[in-house]
C-alpha cells in the first residue's frame, strides 16, 4: 500500500481511451512489490503507470511501498521487495560491494536534484544566479541542509556541488528529512536549505522562500551528464526466474513514459491527486522540468553509469579503485523497448 501523502487514484482519466483494453477474464495475474526511496516528481512514470493501471492492463498486481532513501534498495537486495526506485549512483556503488542488482528502466538520464537556499541568506549575501556554478557554490559553506537521506543522491548532489565550490565536506552540515519536514524546517529557519528533485525546489521558489543555488534537473555539474537516475532495480536472478514479470513491468514503465510525453495536461491532473496541497502552476513546472529528463524510451546507458560512479568518488562515497570495469551486467534494456 503506498504511503501518504500519496492517494491511490481509482479508475483511469475519463476521455484516455487507448488505456481501456480489457484484459481476458481467463488471464492469471502475477503479483509483484516495488519499494519507492522518496516522494519526488522524478518519479512521474511510476505514478502514470500505477494511477492508470497500466500494469494492470498486462495482468501484472504491484504492490507499491514507501522506504526512505537506500532503504528502498537494500529490501530488494535482502529479498524482501522485487522491485526499488534508487539512483545509479546507488547500485553502481553496491556492484562494487558485490551486491549486484539489474536495472531495466531509467526514468532521469540527470540527476534530477536541485540544491536550495533561504532566499532571505541568498538575498543578504547577494547570490548571483547567473555566476558559474563554482562562485555560486561557496555560498554553501557553513550553512545547515536537509538532504533525502545519508548517502542517497541528495547527498551525493549536495557533496559534489560543494566540491565545485571549493569546500570541504565538513564545511557544510547535512541532516536527514523527509519533504513535509524539510519545509517545515525551512519555514522555520531550523535549516538553511535543502537537496532534493522536484516539485519542492519549484515550490519554494514560487512561494519566495528558496533560491535555487544549483540545478541538477539541467545538468549541472555538466560533467556528470548524462546520469542514470530513478532507475527501476530488480535482482538478476529474478527476471530470469520471472522473465514476464519484468516484461510486464518494463511494458508499464515504457507506456507511462509515451503517457507523459502525450499528454501533459491529464498527467498534471494525476499529480494532482497525489500533491494534494501545491498550487497547479507549481505541478505544471514541476512536471515540465522532469520530463525534459525523462528518456524516451526509458533505456539506461553505460555513460550514465560510468557518470553516477564518477560522482560516487567525487563525493567520497566510494574510492577512484573501487569503480567497476565494466557495466554491461548492470542493465538490460529489452524490457522497455
Amino acid at each position: 500500500m503506498t504511503t501518504p501523502p500519496f492517494r491511490p487514484i481509482l479508475a483511469a482519466l475519463a476521455g484516455v481511451c487507448w488505456l481501456a483494453a480489457a484484459t481476458p477474464a481467463t488471464a492469471e495475474v502475477e503479483h509483484t512489490t516495488l519499494t519507492m526511496p522518496a516522494i519526488t516528481i522524478g518519479f512521474l512514470a511510476e505514478y502514470i503507470a500505477e494511477d492508470l493501471h497500466l500494469w494492470e492492463k498486462h495482468e501484472l498486481d504491484v504492490k507499491v511501498a514507501f522506504i526512505a532513501g537506500i532503504g528502498a534498495m537494500n529490501a530488494v537486495i535482502s529479498g524482501s521487495s522485487d522491485f526499488s526506485f534508487s539512483s545509479g549512483a546507488s547500485i553502481t556503488r553496491a556492484a562494487a560491494h558485490g551486491q549486484k542488482l539489474l536495472t531495466i528502466a531509467s526514468l532521469n538520464n540527470t540527476s534530477g536534484e536541485y540544491v536550495v537556499l533561504r532566499k532571505d541568506l541568498a538575498d543578504a549575501a547577494h547570490f548571483d544566479p547567473n555566476a558559474p556554478l563554482n562562485v555560486r557554490a561557496q555560498i554553501l559553506k557553513g550553512r545547515r541542509f536537509a538532504i533525502g537521506g545519508v548517502n542517497t543522491i541528495s547527498d551525493a548532489y549536495l557533496k559534489v556541488v560543494a566540491k565545485e565550490g571549493g569546500l570541504r565536506p565538513d564545511d557544510v552540515i547535512v541532516t536527514p528529512m523527509q519533504p513535509p519536514d524539510m519545509l517545515s524546517a525551512l519555514s522555520r529557519n531550523a535549516i538553511d536549505g535543502f537537496s532534493l528533485g522536484a516539485p519542492w525546489a519549484q515550490l519554494v521558489t514560487a512561494n519566495g522562500t528558496g533560491t535555487i543555488i544549483a540545478n541538477g534537473n539541467s545538468g549541472e555539474p555538466a560533467k556528470y551528464t548524462p546520469f542514470s537516475s530513478a532507475i527501476l532495480v530488480t535482482r538478476p536472478q529474478f527476471c530470469v526466474d520471472r522473465h514476464s514479470v519484468c516484461v510486464k513491468m518494463g511494458r508499464g514503465i515504457a507506456e507511462a513514459v509515451d503517457f507523459a510525453y502525450e499528454h501533459r495536461d491529464e498527467s498534471i491532473a494525476l499529480l494532482r491527486k497525489r500533491f494534494t496541497t501545491l498550487d497547479v502552476l507549481v505541478l505544471a513546472a514541476a512536471f515540465d522540468a522532469v520530463r525534459t529528463m525523462l528518456p524516451r524510451p526509458p533505456v539506461t546507458t553505460v555513460a550514465g553509469l560510468v557518470n553516477a560512479d564518477r560522482m560516487n568518488e567525487d563525493a567520497g562515497f566510494m574510492k577512484g579503485e573501487d569503480e567497476l570495469a565494466n557495466y554491461d551486467a548492470l542493465f538490460d534494456n529489452q524490457y522497455v523497448k
